[in-house]
């Protein structure tokens, strides 16, 4: 029964530690997490968003790293925000093993208080 237990542990782990990874640990395994929806907390470091475009792009930094968010919501949150974000990991292109343009396209944004 304690091996039972211990392996339904261990895979719990897993599965929280794939849904709430450190930023470092998607850049490192961007294979990994490729289109899968992913939960990390940080601040925004900095936001921006170009006139008649309606996407607008924020970088969060989790003291690990950071990740470029891409948003098509209307809140936007501000440079000093802590949020969590919820959002599918995506990359324009992987070459040398290398992530290029990974960013996170936001399912849920919520600033924390």
């Amino acid at each position: 029964m304690f091996v039972v237990a211990a392996l339904a542990a261990t895979l719990s782990a897993c599965a929280v530690s794939l849904h709430s990874p450190n930023i470092s640990d998607l850049q490192r395994h961007p294979g990994r997490y490729q289109d899968r929806t992913v939960s990390i907390n940080g601040v925004v470091t900095s936001s921006w968003g170009l006139p008649l475009v309606p996407f607008r792009f924020y970088k969060v930094d989790d003291g690990t790293g950071e990740v470029t968010v891409l948003s098509n919501g209307l809140r936007m949150p501000a440079t000093g925000e802590h949020v969590r974000v919820k959002g599918r990991v995506q990359d324009v292109a992987v070459l040398g093993g290398r992530p290029l343009g990974l960013h996170l396209r936001e399912e849920d944004l919520h600033v924390k208080r």
